[in-house]
């Protein structure tokens, strides 16, 4: 890895919490609230068994390949807490998803007449800083069909994450705003309206010289941390 890039993802990592400072209010406010509990979704099938040798927090680019990832860069911000906002420091965070075009990295996807990206690398891990914050940089992923031979039907844009805090193991996916497929994804439409809102991203454009031009803010809610 060069160093170009070591200080860049050293950057990205460093700048976690700063990044996601505005996310919550002060320590008084969060002890007096209680929180809802991030809603839980389905692992799906595309856990990646074999992992990429590159799982760090930079999903654009991958070790060894040049050039960097398709698609509309996401600089994902987010802490992760318990339900009366104290931070959960070291939990273990990792996120997998599809390309921009839709596709996994993953024997198992039988979307292939969508390309693979080799310099996306599709899978990250992290632990949450002593304040909770983690931060990714990735793509918006593609939408894409499931084969159900009964009634085939659009899974829309979506990330897949398994998070495991000091007491609590959450898995779960986030969705994005205004997506055309949410309607008539079946797993966003079996949550609630309150659960949804726990889940759905809403990026904001970036100002200019940003690491990425789209910016989502997540908080992550532990039931016991």
């Amino acid at each position: 890895m060069s160093d170009s890039m070591t200080t860049r993802r050293g950057a990205l990592k460093a700048a976690a919490c700063a990044a996601a400072a505005l996310l919550t209010a002060s320590a008084s406010a969060r002890a007096q609230q209680q929180r809802r509990p991030t809603a839980a979704d389905i692992m799906g099938p595309f856990y990646p068994i074999v992992r990429p040798l590159d799982e760090d927090a930079d999903l654009t680019r991958v070790a060894g390949q040049p050039g960097i990832a398709q698609g509309r860069v996401l600089d994902l911000r987010g802490r992760v807490l318990d339900t009366l906002g104290h931070p959960v420091a070291g939990a273990h965070i990792e996120m997998w998803q599809a390309n921009t075009h839709g596709r996994y990295a993953h024997a198992s996807d039988t979307n292939v007449t969508a390309p693979l990206d080799p310099a996306f690398q599709g899978f990250a891990r992290q632990r949450t800083d002593t304040e909770g914050c983690f931060r990714f940089l990735t793509v918006i992923p593609g939408a894409y069909p499931v084969p159900d031979p009964d009634s085939p039907w659009l899974r829309t844009r979506h990330i897949h994450f398994d998070i495991r805090g000091q007491h609590d193991r959450l898995v779960t996916q986030i969705y994005f705003a205004g997506e055309p497929h949410n309607d008539t994804d079946r797993l966003y439409q079996a949550l609630t309206p309150a659960e949804r809102d726990t889940v759905t991203l809403d990026p904001r454009h970036a100002v200019a010289g940003a690491p990425a031009p789209l910016i989502g803010e997540w908080t992550v809610v532990l039931a016991s941390g």
